[in-house]
């Protein structure tokens, strides 16, 4: 038997930022790792400045998500100021572009999912987390500072109602917990089948593809990260187990 954090996401809007480059900036479908870390990095209380701790934490725990609802994208945009190209000069940072004696101004777009909603596991990967399960379910209901997903504009719209469970594996874990209300808001449309994503192995699903995501934070200071694996499988709504 394993034990497991469960919780849930869910807002009006929320970004699940992909690799970006110039003035676009999209989403994923669903959170990534670095995402999901960075909220309970939040509850728990550690400053993004604090380097270490971000990389020791955000590797000592596994990450799944199963997509309830999948929402829908919104592309929205806004005007940003960048630095003119010189020859010679690179920007490795957003600070260092935005200390440039010189500023244009140029049309950004970002996209949001709205009124997605997910299902988060998490579980020790190693022997002696930085905390425990418990401490971390109890740091979400009580946060140091502000949760938001993805985006500062992004807010939670419901209590992720975070819970410790014990299961045989991550299928029996999704499949037999139960948050004190229904696991669907009321009105949200419902996918056709229910998305799960997770990593490692010994899960219960049968694993239908891997996808690479560049969502393993390395420096949270800088905002760089590097590749990881998340395995994938559909079940249909009712046999997520």
């Amino acid at each position: 038997m394993r034990e497991y954090l469960m919780f849930r996401l869910y807002g009006p809007m929320a970004s699940w930022g992909d690799i970006a480059v110039g003035e676009y900036r999209s989403s994923f479908a669903h959170p990534s790792k670095s995402a999901v870390m960075g909220i309970l990095a939040a509850a728990v209380g550690l400053r993004r400045e604090e380097e270490d701790k971000q990389r020791q934490f955000a590797s000592s725990y596994g990450f799944a998500v199963q997509v309830r609802a999948a929402g829908t994208l919104l592309r929205d945009y806004h005007t940003i100021q960048v630095p003119p190209k010189q020859k010679g000069v690179k920007h490795a940072t957003r600070r260092s572009e935005l200390l440039s004696p010189k500023l244009n101004t140029i049309l950004s777009n970002r996209d949001y999912r709205c009124d997605a909603f997910y299902t988060i596991a998490i579980w020790d990967f190693i022997e002696h987390p930085p905390y425990s399960l418990a401490e971390l379910a109890l740091s979400l209901a009580c946060p140091v500072f502000t949760l938001y997903l993805g985006r500062k504009s992004c807010p939670p719209a419901l209590p992720v109602q975070a819970c410790t469970i014990k299961a045989e594996n991550l299928k029996q874990a999704f499949l037999n917990v139960d948050f004190p209300d229904k696991n669907i808001p009321s009105g949200l449309p419902e996918s056709g089948h229910i998305a799960t994503y997770w990593e490692g192995n010994d899960s219960g699903f049968e694993s239908q593809h891997v996808i690479i995501r560049r969502d393993k934070p390395t420096s949270r200071r800088r905002w760089q990260f590097t590749d990881r694996e998340e395995r994938y499988a559909g079940v249909a709504p009712g046999k997520e187990g």
